[in-house]
């Protein structure tokens, strides 16, 4: 992960290494890998969130199910995707720690608890 952040403008790097610090304090069981050859991806028990960026800002991708409540609206996109959401980071923008750590911790108990596939459904019951 080290490697990919590195390559990237200070201001992607500094956005990259908040997530990244916020990651680990929202469980320090949280493991960083690599996938898809290159895009660094936080996980404990499943998926957490992953980063990438482009051009103009970075994007947090939120392995969810889209079953994560928002009530700071930190979410900026994928909200009718059924997989997961995202937030996207441009230049200067604040990141607000306590609501993405929030975020962090109810994905990872959700993954504890067998993960949102198996939340989701039993919801619908």
């Amino acid at each position: 992960m080290d490697d990919y952040i590195a390559k990237l403008p200070a201001w992607q790097q500094e956005i990259c290494q908040r997530v990244r610090d916020l990651a680990h304090a929202a469980d320090p069981e949280v493991v960083e890998t690599i996938k898809r050859t290159v895009q660094p991806y936080f996980v404990l028990q499943g998926n957490v969130c992953a980063l990438l960026a482009a051009k103009d800002h970075v994007t947090v991708f939120l392995y969810d199910g889209g079953i994560v409540p928002d009530p700071d609206g930190i979410v900026t996109g994928g909200h009718e995707n059924k997989t997961g959401r995202m937030i996207a980071y441009h230049e200067g923008e604040p990141i607000n720690a306590p609501a993405l750590t929030r975020y962090f911790q109810h994905i990872i108990a959700n993954n504890r608890a067998g993960g949102w596939r198996k939340i989701k459904a039993a919801r619908e019951r």
